[in-house]
């Protein structure tokens, strides 16, 4: 790892204490969600009040910000962010960056609201987006969200296609539960054209009674198992995400590996996370955090002020997080207690 330097560069690009430039942002716009998958969630959870919540002048206040000062891509998240009321509102004050500063906007979502709003989204500018799935059976479906419908999600990416918006599938790789539709999804992106990425769980929040450790599946071993049945190639491409991308042999999509817990992955990171009420998590596996919300309710907090703070917090971004999983005592080390719907996916 680099030493750790200090800095801002004089083309306004925000660089960490350890050398990495920070472009990406992620901003969750809801902790709520329309699913209560079994490795995110428990079954009754208690969402924050709305209160609580940035509205979207703040929201888009300091994304502008964090704009100004060198962010060139903004994913918005959740919870599930097209469950939230007038959210495309957000998305048409960004847009005009895209014409200008702002490289990237995009989202991760269920694919629950997709039918609803595909259009909508390509018209205020995403080309491409990440749509969270884990099984294609519909029983597996249910069970792992516990009130899905895969048909929902499944009309809801054929109308994202269908809208000329590039679609890549995030999916969990789970022990017991979709480790037998590893190679079924890989067949089905193929045959689809959409980009896929497998990701390991990781310890945040309380789940209720279940345990991540029962369901953690090591994409190493799901890689050397792809490996036999197809021909990989690994290549060097960054999407301003952790994962680690291969090509397959006979196919035009990237297969990508996020690996938290079995092989860290923070050595490039470039991204930084606001939640929904305005937390800035420097690193999602890790507690230190600045508190948005305070500064942008305060009235006499100017926009100087503001990016003044942004630019400082970032010297605090820690090198890398503390997820871990120790094979020799099979436990997953490192667990966060806030959850992963309110950090943002």
């Amino acid at each position: 790892m680099n030493k750790p330097v200090n800095k801002l560069l004089k083309d306004n690009t925000l660089v960490d204490p350890f050398n990495r430039h920070i472009t990406y942002l992620r901003l969750s716009v809801t902790d709520r969600c329309d699913l209560r998958c079994t490795y995110c969630m428990s079954e009754k959870m208690t969402f924050l009040n709305k209160t609580e919540i940035l509205t979207f002048e703040e929201m888009y206040r300091l994304c502008r910000s964090f704009i100004k000062v060198g962010i060139k891509k903004i994913r918005i998240t959740g919870g599930e962010p097209l469950i939230r009321k007038g959210i495309m509102d957000l998305f048409e004050m960004l847009k005009p960056h895209l014409s200008s500063d702002l490289n990237e906007l995009t989202l991760t979502t269920n694919g629950t609201q997709l039918h609803k709003y595909a259009n909508q989204l390509y018209s205020n500018g995403v080309r491409r987006i990440n749509v969270s799935l884990d099984t294609l059976d519909p029983t597996k479906f249910k069970l792992i969200t516990r009130i899905g419908k895969l048909e929902d999600v499944l009309s809801g990416i054929d109308a994202a296609r269908d809208a000329n918006i590039r679609v890549k599938i995030n999916c969990v790789a789970l022990k017991n539960i979709n480790e037998n539709e590893i190679e079924k999804f890989v067949n089905w992106c193929i045959e689809k054209d959409f980009d896929l990425t497998f990701i390991e769980t990781m310890p945040m929040g309380d789940i209720g009674n279940e345990s991540r450790l029962n369901h953690f599946l090591s994409l190493e071993e799901v890689k050397k198992s792809l490996t036999s049945k197809y021909k990989l190639e690994d290549i060097t491409l960054s999407t301003g995400g952790p994962a680690r991308y291969s090509k397959i042999e006979g196919s035009d999509i990237k297969l990508g590996f996020i690996t938290p817990l079995s092989h860290n992955f923070c050595s490039t990171c470039n991204r930084i996370r606001i939640d929904a009420t305005g937390v800035l998590h420097q690193c999602l596996g890790q507690s230190e955090s600045l508190d948005f919300r305070k500064i942008l309710r305060d009235p006499f907090s100017t926009n100087d002020k503001l990016l003044e703070i942004i630019k400082n917090s970032v010297k605090q971004k820690p090198e890398k997080h503390s997820f871990a999983y120790d094979f020799s005592k099979e436990e997953i080390k490192g667990q966060i207690n806030r959850h992963m719907s309110l950090t943002g996916g």
